[in-house]
C-alpha cells in the first residue's frame, strides 16, 4: 500500500479486498491502519462504515480535486467500487494508484481482479504477474494467475502457479487451489490425480455441480459406466436438465447399445444446451442407429450448422442421406466434408461408390485415383479403380491398379481374376492364362476364370487344354454355348471330331437355335461317318437360318 506520509494515513487497510471477496461487508471493517488527517477522509470512513456507498464515493471523488494523497484516495474508491461491483470503474481506479505508485503490489492484485471480473483474462494474467514480480509469497496472486491461465489453455503454466499457491498459503483454507489444480491436471490429462483431488473436495460440498460434472466428464473417458451413471443421476438431482448429466446418461447408454435411451437423453440434452455440438451429432448417431434417418438427418444438419468445419457431421448425414435414397443430397454432404479434411480417405470411398451408383464412372475413378495416391495400401479402392479402368478399356492403367491390390492381398481371387483379364485385353495372352490358372487353382469351381481360362486356350489353340476348361467350366455349373461352339470348331481343326461332337451338342442343348454349332455339328458328324445324323443336323441349321443354306454345299 501507500507509504506513510507526515501525518496522512491509509484509508483501506490491504485486507478489504479478500474480505470482498469472502462476502463481506466494508461496514465490517472496525477501524482504518491508522489516524486520518483529512476531513473528507474521516467523513468517507463514518459514510463506509454506515453502509452509505454512494455518498462515500462522492466524497472522495470531491477529494481527488484537492490533489492530495491521491495514490490513497484512488485506492479507497477502487475498494468502494468493487464492493459496487463496477469493475470498470475499480480498474480506472487501481491505474490511477499505479500511475502514483508503480510497482505497488496490492493495486496491481486489484486490478488483476477487476480486469478478471470483466472477462479480459489476458490483462488480468498480465496484472497478478506483475503484483507477484514484487511481492512473490502473495498466493492469492498465483491463484488468480493459475485461473487466468486454465481459461488462456495453459493449464501446464497454471498448474505451476498452483503448486506456488500451495506452498505458500500453509494454514489457509486452500480448496479453491486444489480445485483449480484438478482443473488443470484434467486438462492435462493425468485424469487418475485430478480424479482424486476433486473427490477430496466432494464431502465439503457433496451438492457441488462443478465437482459432480468434472468426475462425469473422467469417468466418461474412462468408461466407466457404473460411476458415470450414478454421479450423472446424482447430479440430476442436484441440478435438473444438468447437460454434464444427460451428457453422462447418454454415453452410458450409447456405450451400452441400448440406443433408445441414448435417443431420449439426447433429445433432452439437445433441449438443454441447444448451441452444445456434441450433443445434436450424437444425437444423430444414435437416431440413425435406431432406424430414424429423417430425424437423423436434421440432427446432423443441426449439428453441422453449430460447427461448419466439423466434417464428421457432414460425413454422416451424407450416409444417412445415402440410404435414404437422396444421392446427390448425399454427394453434396460428403463435398462438403471433402472441402474440410481433404485428406480423409472414406470420403473420397464414399464418393465413389456413390458415383458408380449414379453411373458416373469418369467421377468415380477420378475419386478412387486421389484415394490411392494418398492411401496407396488401400486394396479395395485400388481393385475398384482397377474394375473402372477395365471397363474404361485402360488395360496398362487397370493391370497397374489389381496388381497394387494384391501386393496387399496375394491370394485375392477376384484381383487376381480381373487381373487375368485385363491382361487377356491388353493382348498378353499368356500372362493372362497364368492369374486365370493361379485363379482356379485357389478356387476350382470359380465360372468366370473357366470361363475366361478356356477362352484364352482357344484363343491360342491348344486343343486339350480348351476341352478340360470348358469341361470344367460346364461342371461347375457355367452356361456358355458360344464356349462349346468355340471349343469344338478349335477340335475339330485338330482332327478330334468325336470331341468336336461333344462340344457342339452341348452348344445346341444350351442354345437349340444356334445355327452354327447345328451346321458344324453335321460337318463333325460327318466326318465320323454318321451322315444321317449330320444331315438332320443341317436341316435343323437351315432351319434356324436359311442363309446359311449355301454352307452345306461347302
Amino acid at each position: 500500500m501507500a507509504e506513510q506520509r507526515e501525518a496522512t494515513v491509509l484509508v483501506v487497510d490491504d485486507d478489504l479486498i479478500e474480505r470482498l471477496l469472502r462476502g463481506d461487508s466494508v461496514a465490517n471493517v472496525q477501524k482504518p491502519k491508522r489516524e486520518i488527517e483529512s476531513s473528507s477522509f474521516a467523513k468517507t470512513l463514518e459514510l463506509v462504515t454506515a453502509g452509505r456507498l454512494d455518498e462515500a464515493i462522492e466524497e472522495l471523488t470531491k477529494a481527488v480535486a484537492e490533489g492530495k494523497h491521491l495514490a490513497d484516495i484512488h485506492a479507497a474508491l477502487g475498494h468502494l467500487w468493487f464492493e459496487k461491483r463496477d469493475w470498470a470503474r475499480a480498474g480506472e481506479h487501481y491505474r490511477a494508484v499505479l500511475e502514483k505508485e508503480p510497482g505497488l503490489a496490492t493495486a496491481h492484485y486489484n486490478l488483476a481482479l477487476a480486469f478478471e471480473r470483466q472477462g479480459q483474462i489476458e490483462n488480468a494474467a498480465a496484472e497478478f504477474e506483475a503484483a507477484l514480480k514484487t511481492d512473490p509469497k502473495r498466493w492469492q496472486a498465483n491463484l488468480g494467475q493459475g485461473l487466468c491461465l486454465l481459461k488462456l489453455g495453459q493449464a501446464s503454466d497454471a498448474r505451476t502457479c498452483f503448486d506456488a499457491a500451495l506452498t505458500d498459503s500453509a494454514g489457509q483454507n486452500q480448496d479453491r487451489i486444489f480445485a483449480g489444480k484438478a482443473v488443470a491436471l484434467h486438462e492435462l490429462g493425468e485424469l487418475d490425480e485430478a480424479a482424486a483431488i476433486y473427490q477430496r473436495l466432494l464431502p465439503a460440498d457433496p451438492n457441488s455441480p462443478e465437482l459432480l460434472a468434472n468426475l462425469i466428464s473422467i469417468s466418461i473417458v474412462k468408461k466407466d459406466d457404473a460411476r458415470t451413471k450414478e454421479l450423472a443421476e446424482r447430479l440430476l438431482k442436484v441440478q435438473p436438465g444438468s447437460r454434464h448429466a444427460l451428457e453422462g446418461l447418454a454415453a452410458v447408454a450409447m456405450a451400452r447399445g441400448d440406443f433408445q435411451a441414448a435417443v431420449q437423453h439426447g433429445t433432452q440434452l439437445a433441449k438443454a444446451a441447444p448451441d452444445f455440438y456434441e450433443a445434436r451429432f450424437h444425437l444423430g448417431v444414435a437416431l440413425q442407429k435406431v432406424g430414424r434417418l429423417e430425424q437423423a438427418a436434421a440432427a446432423y444438419r443441426e449439428a453441422a450448422g453449430l460447427r461448419p468445419d466439423a466434417s464428421e457431421a457432414w460425413a454422416n448425414l451424407g450416409a444417412v442421406l445415402q440410404e435414404r435414397g437422396d444421392l446427390d443430397g448425399a454427394r453434396t454432404a460428403y463435398e462438403r466434408a471433402l472441402t474440410v479434411t481433404p485428406e480423409m480417405p472414406g470420403l473420397l470411398w464414399n464418393l465413389a461408390l456413390l458415383a458408380e451408383k449414379q453411373a458416373n464412372g469418369k467421377d468415380a475413378e477420378r475419386y478412387l485415383t486421389q484415394l490411392v495416391a494418398k492411401h496407396p495400401d488401400w486394396e479395395d479402392a485400388s481393385f475398384r479403380l482397377g474394375v473402372l479402368q477395365l471397363e474404361g478399356g485402360d488395360c496398362t492403367s487397370a493391370v497397374g491398379s489389381f496388381e497394387a491390390a494384391l501386393k496387399k492381398r496375394p491370394d485375392w481371387a477376384d484381383a487376381t481374376l480381373n487381373l487375368g483379364l485385363a491382361y487377356w485385353q491388353f493382348g498378353d495372352l499368356e500372362s493372362a492364362a497364368e492369374f486365370l490358372d493361379k485363379v482356379v487353382k485357389l478356387d476350382p469351381k470359380n465360372v468366370e476364370a473357366l470361363r475366361a481360362a478356356a477362352a484364352i486356350t482357344v484363343e491360342r489353340g491348344n486343343a486339350a487344354s480348351a476341352r478340360d476348361y470348358e469341361q470344367r467350366f460346364r461342371a461347375a455349373g457355367g452356361i456358355c454355348p458360344e464356349l462349346s461352339y468355340n471349343t469344338g470348331l478349335i477340335l475339330q481343326k485338330t482332327g478330334d471330331h468325336e470331341a468336336a461332337v461333344h462340344c457342339y451338342e452341348k452348344a445346341v442343348e444350351q442354345k437349340p437355335d444356334f445355327a452354327e454349332a447345328l451346321l458344324n455339328l453335321g460337318h463333325a458328324l460327318k466326318a465320323t461317318g454318321k451322315e444321317e445324323a449330320a444331315r438332320q443336323a443341317w436341316s435343323q441349321a437351315v432351319a434356324a437360318n436359311a442363309d446359311l443354306a449355301a454352307a452345306y454345299f461347302q
